[in-house]
């Protein structure tokens, strides 16, 4: 209440009294202006430290930088396939399933999980046969239209299989073959959780285009301010290691255990790094 009354003397009294007032209130707010002010300049200056933040950047320089990490690979998959022909698709299909079932029953045996054998196809087509009709013996200028005749079926499933110990991969072919495979293909030979391989290329690659641009700056007499740009390219396993295939016509009597070297794999990165520069 005495705050009130008080106020009310101030705004209230001579015209001196009521400048007075004024301009002490008047720097007041002034004052809260330019505290505001700053604080949002502040701010501005530190968007500035993040990567792309602030005013577009007319001058810049771009480097790339390349890594490469090798490893040796812990993984193999090889795939088969089993297709028949029949009179019908449901002997057809009791053939296949037969020679499936045999060589699932060998995968089991050798220790393969269920989670790691998985089928990628399975198929089954009528197959056809163009007759052509015969002409009689007194004609001249034969053009009688032929027909398409259902001979029968041809069903297929295939098989992809993970082989997680590595040194069986042979053992695992030439099973195959024995449980009466004649088309199989594979291995391939990779790296089952490569995401570390590949952050240790990116990194690779990041300290190379790090190390050109200083270099390039340098040569230019500029300063580098900030990263403004980053994109990467690559980052995919290349494979060294041969494949084995064995296709039709072998036969349990003519599968011994195939060498398989698995050499190394080289998984590369590319990035390119923009910079900010003065």
């Amino acid at each position: 209440m005495n705050d009130f009354f008080n106020l009310k003397e101030a705004f209230g009294g001579g015209v001196d009294q009521r400048k007075e007032s004024f301009v002490r209130w008047a720097t007041v707010l002034v004052i809260v202006g330019a505290v505001f002010i700053a604080a949002e300049a502040v701010n501005t200056v530190k968007e500035y430290r993040y990567i792309g933040a602030g005013v577009q950047s007319t001058n810049t320089i771009s480097v790339s930088g390349e890594g490469e990490v090798f490893a040796v690979p812990d993984i193999a998959t090889v795939s088969f396939s089993v297709t028949h022909q029949g009179k019908t698709v449901v002997d057809t299909q009791k053939e296949v399933s037969k020679k499936i079932n045999a060589a699932l029953a060998f995968l089991k045996d050798s220790g393969i999980a269920d989670k790691d054998v998985k089928t990628t196809n399975y198929s089954a087509y009528p197959r056809y046969e163009y007759n052509v009709m015969p002409c009689s013996a007194d004609s001249v200028d034969c053009l009688r239209p032929g027909k398409q005749v259902l001979v029968g079926y041809d069903v297929t499933q295939t098989i992809s299989v993970k082989v997680r110990d590595t040194d069986k991969t042979g053992a695992v072919l030439e099973g195959l073959a024995k449980a009466g495979i004649t088309e199989i293909s594979g291995p391939e030979f990779s790296i089952d959780d490569d995401d570390a391989i590949k952050a240790e290329a990116r990194k690779k690659a990041i300290d190379d285009a790090k190390e050109k641009a200083k270099v390039l700056a340098k040569d230019l007499r500029v300063k580098l301010v900030r990263i403004v740009g980053f994109s990467e390219s690559g980052n995919y396993p290349i494979y060294y290691a041969k494949s084995a295939a064995l296709g039709m016509g072998g036969g349990p009597e003519s599968s011994p255990t195939p060498d398989l070297p698995k050499g190394e794999n080289k998984v590369t990165s590319t990035v390119t790094i923009t910079y900010e520069i003065r």
